[in-house]
């Protein structure tokens, strides 16, 4: 039975670490794709329940949006409101999103009341996305 040299362990050890240090950035700008796509879709999670809830119960919808708490809340009456469903904010740890907090507004038949089109920036390293919601409340991801 052969053992490995020292000159040959030396050589695997250093091929080892070249490999790794070209794989290590790959891994940190992944991560950080997965945590930005995480919060915009988190965002579009929200305007399609606020919609549907809308929709369903027929009633005007208010969705809260904060880096801290997500809250939908059906309108009851003239300064009456329900909290229908409430989650964590749309926020991941290191990125940053511009354009909240934000409050938006839904028709019964789920359109955005008073609202032109919104747009959200993510960024966290090199990674950068936008989150753009139509008037009519559809969104879109960039």
């Amino acid at each position: 039975m052969r053992g490995a040299t020292l000159l040959e362990l030396l050589v695997g050890l250093t091929i080892a670490g070249l490999l790794l240090g070209l794989a290590l950035p790959t891994g940190a700008a992944l991560h950080d794709r997965v945590l930005t796509d995480g919060v915009a879709g988190d965002i579009l999670a929200a305007y399609v329940r606020a919609r549907l809830v809308a929709q369903g119960e027929e009633r005007v919808t208010l969705l809260l949006l904060a880096p801290d708490s997500t809250v939908i809340r059906v309108v009851e009456g003239p300064a009456d409101t329900v909290i229908r469903w409430r989650d964590r904010g749309v926020g991941a740890p290191g990125v940053t999103v511009t354009g909240l907090p934000a409050r938006i507004r839904f028709a019964p038949s789920g359109v955005t009341l008073g609202v032109a089109n919104l747009t959200y920036t993510l960024v966290r390293g090199s990674v950068r996305r936008q989150v753009v919601v139509s008037r009519y409340g559809r969104v879109r991801i960039q």
